[in-house]
């Protein structure tokens, strides 16, 4: 018999899935079904008792450290009632899953639906509950100290190590590349001038976008904190502002608009959770750390190369270059 040939990234059968849920969840009449292979792969995960997402993460991607300081974070926020995604206890009170796939050990974990759907515009009054809402994940977050291990997102992080990765990618356009050289150098020369020392520390979602949260009316949920890590808390803030600016450069939403927005996600942030005037000037300036950091992890898995080809990285720094004409001083 021939053995089985080595694969690198495997995709799991959900019928082989939807027997092995019913062996270690109390769930009954279950139906699992594929979503979408990202950073890891997503099902669907439909029961009596319920909607549920069965998230397998990819052996290359997160180790068992990572997944533990995921899932401490997200329970420790459910107890205190922020409203987020939180992981499923099986039988036997494990949140972690080991599977045996092809390539080696991948570990999933099982997580409450967040109800509702996605909103790409969203209301008034949704966007003063998801500013109110991230001020009390970041009233958690900030305080707490977490098992296993994540990453602190820091110039290293977010700018140098995504630029040493992002080199050869930009072979083909090397004014781009020393552009983004030298607007990294500007916000070191910018962050540099200011005291930071009052500025507020925890774990970030680092990804809070429209596309990871749920409305159901006014009431948002939170979900997918795949890229959690430790640091200045305002980068969450930073990656929904530069979601808003993109709205505008797309033609999707007025210079107005986007004002008016960011002001109720900011005063719904404030009402519960403090942001000195030094954070706020900042994030136009941090979302290239935003930026930078998601170019320079595209870099590392096969299944963005996509995005990482010339084409692409054009749109990418066509709108850095717009977003350092038009919102830095």
């Amino acid at each position: 018999m021939k053995p089985i040939f080595p694969a690198t990234y495997s995709s799991l059968c959900p019928l082989a899935l939807t027997t092995f849920l019913a062996e270690r969840y109390p769930l009954s009449m279950i139906r699992c079904t594929f979503l979408v292979r990202g950073v890891g792969d997503t099902y669907l995960v439909d029961s009596s008792q319920g909607r549920f997402i069965l998230r397998i993460y990819r052996s290359t991607h997160r180790n068992l450290l990572h997944v533990q300081a995921e899932v401490a974070l997200l329970l420790a926020l459910k107890q205190a009632g922020v409203s987020v995604s939180y992981p499923i206890t099986d039988l036997m009170e494990e949140t972690i899953q080991q599977l045996q796939a092809v390539e080696g050990t991948r570990y999933a974990v099982l997580f409450s639906y967040a109800p509702g759907e996605p909103a790409r515009i969203l209301s008034s009054s949704q966007l003063s509950t998801f500013g109110h809402e991230m001020a009390r994940f970041h009233q958690v977050s900030s305080t707490i100290v977490l098992p296993g291990e994540r990453w602190l997102f820091d110039f290293n992080t977010t700018l140098y190590k995504p630029l040493e990765r992002l080199k050869s990618a930009f072979d083909y356009d090397q004014d781009s590349y020393l552009w983004l050289q030298k607007a990294a150098r500007q916000i070191e020369t910018k962050i540099s001038k200011i005291d930071t020392a009052d500025f507020s520390i925890g774990y970030c979602h680092f990804d809070l976008l429209p596309k990871n949260m749920h409305f159901e009316g006014n009431s948002v949920t939170f979900f997918d904190f795949d890229f959690m890590g430790y640091g200045w808390l305002v980068y969450d803030l930073a990656s929904f502002w530069q979601h808003l600016a993109i709205e505008v450069y797309a033609g999707r939403m007025t210079k107005q608009a986007f004002d008016d927005a960011y002001s109720i996600v900011l005063e719904g942030y404030q009402a519960c959770h403090p942001i000195s005037e030094h954070e706020l000037a900042l994030i136009p300036y941090l979302s290239l750390n935003f930026w930078l950091f998601y170019m320079g992890f595209h870099t590392t898995h096969d299944q963005f190369y996509s995005f990482i080809q010339p084409s692409q990285l054009r749109v990418y720094t066509g709108f850095l270059r717009h977003l350092v004409q038009a919102y830095w001083n």
